[in-house]
C-alpha cells in the first residue's frame, strides 16, 4: 500500500472517520459482500452505503463497513468526492480524482475507486427511475 494512503488512514485513527453511520430514511441505499467487491475483498467482509438527496444533491452521505484500511480510505475518499455534488457531477467522478485526492498512484486505489463509483451509477439510475 502507498504510503499517502497509509498516512491518510492513520490520520482518519487520529481525527475519526467522518462519514461513518447511518442516515434514517435514505434516499439511496447500496449493498455489498466480500465475494463480489473489491472494495470488501474478504468473504465475511461488508459495505452499505446511506445516500441522503435533496434536490438532485447528494446532501449527505454515510457508510458501515467491515473492511481492510485501504478500502476504508476509499470508501472516505469517496464519500468526500461525492458529498454536496449534484446526482449529474457524481456521475462524472473518474478514478483519477481519487489519486489527485490522495497525491499518489496506487493500482489497488484505482480498482476500488472504479468499483465504488460504478457502485454509486448503479445507484443513480435506480433513484432516477420512476
Amino acid at each position: 500500500m502507498h504510503e499517502a494512503i497509509m498516512a491518510y488512514y492513520r490520520g482518519l485513527i487520529k481525527t475519526g472517520f467522518e462519514y461513518v453511520g447511518k442516515i434514517e430514511n435514505e434516499s439511496i441505499f447500496l449493498r455489498t459482500f466480500g465475494e463480489v467487491s473489491p472494495v470488501c475483498g474478504n468473504t465475511d467482509d461488508f459495505l452499505y452505503l446511506y445516500i441522503q438527496v435533496d434536490n438532485n444533491r447528494i446532501s449527505d452521505i454515510k457508510y458501515q463497513c467491515i473492511c481492510d484500511p485501504a478500502s476504508n480510505v476509499a470508501i472516505e475518499v469517496f464519500c468526500t468526492l461525492v458529498k454536496g455534488k449534484t446526482l449529474d457531477e457524481a456521475a462524472l467522478i473518474k478514478e483519477d480524482a481519487f489519486s489527485q485526492f490522495l497525491g499518489c498512484e496506487d493500482e489497488l486505489m484505482q480498482e476500488k475507486a472504479k468499483f465504488l463509483l460504478e457502485f454509486l451509477n448503479e445507484g443513480i439510475l435506480r433513484y432516477k427511475k420512476p
